[in-house]
């Protein structure tokens, strides 16, 4: 086979280190940004935090590449924040001895020699934050444990109770037979049954009530079997969970009646007390982080209009460092001025990351009020159909750019706090030709079910015909996937007794 050269043409799409890094800014959320500015200024010192003064004196300086003094170094005086920035002051022989672009094919560590900080084992625990400490929370099998110690058991029985709470769930529920923990336990325990199923009555009675019961039933009888004896309707409760508990589920009120042969008022005060338990005791102590959210966007209704602005308090105010700016020098290639150089150029960088990603925000959030006033204005039922690709032709962006700028993007408006995402949602057709959105569809069918009678829950079909008595054309399979979706259960499970 004979070897020969050929010329080609191509076109090959290519991220700089500077598209790199605006792109996975733009998607943090606020709390991961305010993490990441954090390691920007320890890691580059040519960055720093600015207070309001220096605010004020930015506010009076031009907003170019700022004011070079005599001796070429920079006179900075530019900041960054939620709702303004600049890009640093940069002498202007620094343009030639370091590059505004990278080559495509390079990246940060090829360029710079800059060394991110590592966190260090031994690092005293004032540095942790509210989160890593909440994280020690105690579990549900950490808090059986400690009342299994504080427990009169055998050595024995220890191991048995161990054992037990081991295979306990989230829920408070057991989630394996006996025969299986039975199985599981070294032969030298000497055990039967009979001492596993003792052992297991006597979790029941740890705190939570009914922790360890092996199914809804069991968990019920449990509680009850703690009320005084002298709880009104405690013996018909009892008989209702053992006896009727699945028509109960299947909220056959009047099979119910007619075998526990009691009134519809008697059933009522029967129900209500059954309704005081707790079908999930371990809820009870499973720990439940907080989830923090932080708005990007605040609007606010002013003098009629809407007004949409970046939460200028949520993120830390940056600007480039103008004590070690002064310290680069024109023409010198020593290690000293070239690291130097190398940080002003990636602070620079990361200032023009955190303007676009403020812009496009501030963009984004503008587009959607405008489209959504109706939300604003009158509620969810007055949402209109959204798409990515109407927000991306408005702001002239592409649709995954809208996508990550709306993903873990909060907006604070006076109906609370969405996810930019909530006001994007898919449509149905109306009766006159138009759209409604799936967002205005379930709070229409949340508003009909409110008012609903309970005896008489309206049905998938029912809704659906009385959305298109309203003009609005929903089959009732779709009805029945919004009506999930917020978690209203079916017309036979909403039925109760009034």
């Amino acid at each position: 086979m004979k070897q020969s050269l050929q010329l080609r043409l191509g076109q090959q799409l290519t991220m700089t280190p500077q598209l790199q890094q605006a792109i996975r800014l733009l998607q943090l959320s606020t709390l991961d940004l305010q993490a990441e500015i954090q390691e920007a200024l320890e890691s580059n010192p040519m960055l720093e935090l600015t207070d309001d003064a220096a605010d004020d004196s930015a506010s009076k300086e031009p907003s170019s590449e700022g004011d070079t003094t005599s001796d070429g170094a920079v006179n900075d005086a530019s900041a960054v924040d939620g709702s303004s920035a600049g890009d640093g002051d940069v002498v202007s022989q620094l343009s030639e001895a370091v590059p505004d672009e990278l080559p495509v094919d390079s990246s940060w560590e090829d360029t710079f020699d800059s060394v991110m900080p590592q966190t260090s084992a031994s690092a005293p625990a004032e540095s942790s934050d509210y989160e890593s400490q909440d994280e020690s929370a105690e579990s549900l099998q950490e808090h059986l444990l400690w009342q299994m110690r504080l427990t009169s058991f055998t050595d024995k029985d220890m191991e048995i109770a161990a054992a037990i709470i081991d295979a306990i769930d989230d829920q408070g529920y057991l989630t394996c037979s006996l025969e299986d923990i039975f199985s599981g336990l070294p032969e030298v325990l000497e055990t039967e049954l009979d001492e596993i199923e003792a052992v297991l009555h006597r979790i029941h009675n740890f705190d939570p009530i009914g922790i360890g019961s092996r199914d809804l039933q069991e968990c019920m009888l449990v509680q009850l079997y703690h009320l005084s004896p002298e709880t009104p309707w405690l013996a018909e409760a009892r008989k209702l969970i053992t006896d009727h508990l699945k028509l109960l589920g299947a909220r056959d009120y009047k099979q119910i009646m007619r075998r526990m042969k009691c009134t519809q008022d008697e059933l009522k005060a029967i129900m209500a007390l059954v309704q005081t338990l707790n079908p999930r005791p371990g809820t009870m102590v499973s720990p439940k982080h907080a989830e923090y959210i932080v708005p990007d966007v605040v609007v606010k209704k002013d003098n009629g209009a809407w007004k949409v602005e970046l939460n200028t308090d949520a993120l830390p105010r940056v600007r480039v460092n103008n004590g070690y700016a002064k310290l680069v020098k024109r023409a010198d290639n020593s290690a000293d001025n070239t690291y130097l150089k190398s940080h002003l150029q990636e602070a620079r960088w990361f200032i023009k990351s955190l303007q676009s990603r403020n812009d496009t925000l501030l963009k984004v959030a503008t587009c959607i009020v405008e489209r959504q006033r109706g939300f604003l204005e009158h509620g969810e039922e007055a949402m209109k159909a959204l798409v990515l690709h109407d927000v991306a032709e408005v702001v002239e962006m592409h649709e995954s750019t809208i996508s990550r700028v709306t993903t873990q993007k909060y907006m604070h408006t006076p109906r609370g706090i969405f996810e930019l995402k909530y006001f994007f949602s898919s449509h149905v057709g109306t009766a006159s030709g138009g759209e409604c959105s799936a967002t205005a569809i379930r709070a229409l069918i949340k508003k009909l079910v409110a008012a609903e009678n309970p005896e008489k829950p309206l049905s998938d079909s029912k809704i659906s015909q009385i959305l298109e008595d309203q003009g609005i054309n929903v089959a009732r399979r779709t009805v029945a996937k919004y009506r999930e979706s917020i978690s209203i259960l079916s017309s036979s499970e909403r039925k109760r007794l009034t």
